[in-house]
């Protein structure tokens, strides 16, 4: 199903403007909402996950009404908070069981069944019996999709996933993910674009509480390319091309301070043209260069 979120907007009681007039249609399969900390991504999450009201807006799943059908929803939903805690001293199985008898899985053998999949699929079942205290961040963040799936819900939300994670918990987070995204609505919230550029079909750049830019990450590097530019400088150059030129991303290589520099045409003083990838979307879109929103 398909969902649909129109004009949201929340205001904090300090004055901080979380969401503004925030509009997207997500489509089934995995959808990224990638932006910065402090961007908006966990205040629009909650919204979604009925956790919190919003000020004005209307957000749909299909035919029902996100903000007015809370338990319908809720019972639709899978959520993975960004701050996922667990009780230490309860085993993988005791405290998966357990979730499962709150989503209504009252049937012992039935839930038996269910719970023993899901730790399977998520690669815990050789851990079951051992307490959560234990458990790496990787296998937290398994569990907590774990417990997110039960249920067989339709609509998921992951919030910062990988935050943390190392290389290779990140590629079984993603590989997980990927298995789960195909007939499902799926929203990923992150800052690591790399996330995104692996798993999603679909994605919107979030900033201050204002969608950027949304689409197809292919299609949106192709716009992009032909006016990404790179050099090496050395790093008391850094501060004048900076003032120079619109330099969307610095990061060191092989020791050297690479530069990617947004221009449509070639900006001279050495630079030579850059293969563009989501990170030159998502650098670019941020620092305001590049302004071309795709259909949303």
């Amino acid at each position: 199903m398909e969902l649909r979120i129109r004009n949201l907007s929340k205001t904090y009681a300090n004055g901080v403007v979380a969401l503004d007039k925030v509009s997207l249609t997500i489509p089934a399969g995995m959808f990224g909402l990638l932006g910065p900390n402090g961007a908006g991504k966990s205040t629009l999450m909650r919204t979604l996950a009925t956790l919190q009201e919003c000020d004005a807006g209307s957000v749909f799943f299909g035919d029902l009404d996100v903000l007015d059908e809370k338990d319908e929803i809720r019972r639709l939903l899978g959520y993975l908070p960004q701050d996922f805690g667990v009780y230490p001293k309860v085993t993988a199985y005791e405290l998966l069981d357990h979730f499962a008898v709150l989503k209504g899985l009252s049937h012992r053998a039935r839930r038996r069944e269910v719970v023993d999949g899901l730790l399977q699929q998520t690669n815990l079942f050789e851990v079951r019996h051992q307490r959560l205290g234990g458990f790496s961040g990787g296998m937290r963040q398994r569990f907590g999709i774990a417990q997110a799936l039960l249920g067989d819900p339709k609509l998921i939300i992951v919030d910062e996933p990988t935050a943390g994670l190392d290389p290779q918990e990140r590629v079984r987070f993603h590989n997980l993910l990927s298995d789960i995204g195909d007939d499902k609505t799926v929203l990923l919230s992150t800052h690591i674009v790399s996330d995104v550029a692996d798993l999603c079909a679909n994605m919107a750049i979030i900033n201050k509480g204002n969608v950027l830019l949304c689409g197809e990450p292919q299609k949106l590097i192709d716009a992009i390319d032909g006016k990404i530019w790179a050099r090496f400088v050395a790093k008391h150059e850094l501060a004048a091309f900076q003032q120079q030129h619109a330099v969307i991303s610095t990061r060191l290589l092989t020791g050297r301070t690479l530069i990617h520099v947004y221009a449509e045409r070639d900006p001279g003083a050495g630079f030579e043209p850059a293969i563009a990838d989501l990170d030159d979307v998502y650098f670019a879109t941020i620092a305001g260069r590049h302004t071309a929103a795709v259909n949303r």
